[in-house]
């Protein structure tokens, strides 16, 4: 059976032959019968450990796309482990990995029964190389592995993750072990994924995987590919696999035509961010200016045209500002499929952000009082980054200084290429005197922050310095984050995923949060 056909019955639509006979050929009549399938709502997959698989997995059970962040995960779990796998999660994923001997490996060395003291720092693990020791590789499969299996446990709908293109070290293998658990969808943005719709591809056949590390200075001719063989860890033969379905991250129709264009296979959908989304934003098209606050300013260019997305032929959702149901409706009016929301699901209660600074937010929003600078210089990448404005965290100026510069979890580094002629990292967060000492340039490192670091500390899982000092949260969040008051219903201080979708799929008034 044609897969379009397949999908409809999936969706427990009915069909026919004489349905399919009124479109002009097979190849429109699956993509017809893939929209049946399509959800309306993604939750966007934010952070590190924001988007756990506890938010997917609620999103999901309500027929939505519930996506998990595959952003160092690996860290994420070993930190679950040092910390004594509260409620045994960590445990039923690991049983279930189909490679028991690595597994078992993994949790021999990481778990501390109990939990760890509250005055011993955290693992600390190597830095991801292109060519990266063998362990690491096994920790990037069993930690995707089990943020996707965990969030696809008690439903029968799919699952996302959401990677960084920027943070390519860990692509390969962390790509394997979230399709060893089944995921449903690969969604990838802060960059151009070109490479990724052939991994996927290669990866569901049971073949070797390459991918091309961006390496500055590099010579054209030099090799920097990355190279991944499931058989080299397979415990026996490989498992079959389904391959996910792919949707880029554009901020732009130049973006999106070139993913179309040139991908290594099918793209199968868009996601359009705007610049008012959490995280990082593409930076504005043309020469940057700031306005008087410091901020990025965004003019017409940077504007998406939805007749043109129209015209492309995939399905795709609007995302930045969408939180609320007449978005969804403007957006489902203007041809997309549906919109992507963040900001609301990471301060819902199933988010994995902690819950001082849920609250924090919530009530600022409730009082129409939190603020959000888009901060130019923030992210190591050079990309503007939203930061939340709130004291205490790295936002504010005096923890900031405070903060004595070190990298040592390294995902935002950047590879370059030296005068010996090997590859190197530097990260633009890390002392001054060592990155310059790289080649990096003053200016470049001027208001850096380490994220890494920063975005485990958001979840609760700060690192411990030797001086006794933990590492500060950084929480990022969208522009619309006062918008989230209409979530809580009358009384309550919190809201629940589910409050969000019943939200968005039924309507919503902004003046009336009674309405939820």
């Amino acid at each position: 059976m044609p897969t379009g056909l397949r999908l409809l019955g999936e969706a427990g639509v009915p069909f026919s032959p004489l349905f399919c006979l009124v479109l002009t050929s097979w190849s429109n009549c699956e993509t017809m019968m893939m929209m049946f399938s399509l959800p309306k709502v993604i939750q966007g997959g934010m952070g590190i450990g924001v988007s756990n698989w506890r938010l997917a997995q609620a999103v999901s059970r309500l027929g939505q796309l519930g996506v998990v962040s595959g952003t160092a995960l690996d860290q994420l779990m070993v930190r679950r482990l040092a910390d004594g796998d509260e409620g045994g999660h960590m445990r039923r994923a690991f049983d279930a990995f189909p490679f028991q001997e690595m597994a078992k490996r993994i949790w021999s060395e990481y778990f501390v029964p109990g939990g760890k003291s509250p005055d011993t720092p955290y693992p600390t693990l190597p830095m991801h190389q292109r060519n990266s020791p063998s362990k690491l590789t096994e920790l990037l499969m069993v930690s995707n592995f089990a943020e996707v299996f965990l969030a696809r446990q008690g439903h029968l709908n799919k699952v996302g993750v959401n990677f960084l293109e920027k943070v390519q070290l860990p692509h390969l293998a962390s790509i394997y072990g979230a399709m060893l658990a089944g995921v449903g969808y690969v969604v990838m943005g802060a960059g151009i994924p070109l490479h990724i719709p052939g991994v996927l591809d290669h990866l569901a056949a049971g073949r070797p995987a390459e991918y091309k590390l961006a390496v500055s200075g590099a010579p054209s001719d030099q090799d920097t590919m990355m190279r991944f063989d499931p058989r080299d860890f397979a415990e026996g033969p490989l498992p079959q696999l389904e391959r996910p379905r792919f949707l880029a991250i554009v901020s732009s129709n130049t973006l999106a035509a070139t993913m179309l264009r040139r991908a290594s296979g099918k793209v199968d959908g868009l996601i359009v961010e705007s610049p008012t989304a959490g995280g990082h934003n593409a930076p504005p098209r043309g020469k940057t200016t700031l306005d008087a606050s410091g901020q990025p300013v965004y003019g017409e260019r940077d504007r998406v045209d939805v007749e043109e997305l129209r015209r492309l032929g995939v399905p795709f959702w609007l995302a930045g500002g969408y939180g609320c149901a007449d978005k969804l409706h403007e957006a489902l009016d203007a041809g997309a499929a549906g919109i992507q929301v963040g900001t609301a699901f990471a301060l819902c209660e199933e988010s994995g952000l902690r819950q001082d600074l849920k609250s924090t937010l919530v009530a600022q929003a409730a009082r129409g009082e939190a603020r959000v600078f888009t901060d130019p210089q923030a992210s190591p990448t050079g990309f503007p980054f939203k930061v939340a404005q709130i004291a205490g965290t790295y936002s504010d100026v005096n923890v900031a200084e405070a903060r004595v510069r070190i990298c040592d979890l390294g995902y935002l580094r950047e590879a370059y290429w030296t005068d010996e002629g090997q590859i190197a990292y530097r990260c633009a967060a890390e002392r001054v005197a060592t990155f310059l000492s790289k080649g990096g340039k003053e200016e470049e490192s001027a208001g850096r922050k380490c994220l890494c670091n920063a975005l485990l500390a958001n979840i609760g899982h700060p690192q411990l310095r030797k001086d006794g000092v933990e590492e500060p949260p950084l929480v990022t969040i969208g522009d619309d984050v006062n918008h989230v008051a209409v979530f809580l219903r009358e009384g309550a201080e919190s809201y629940s995923a589910a409050d969000v979708v019943a939200s968005l799929l039924r309507g919503c008034d902004a003046s009336a949060p009674e309405n939820v």
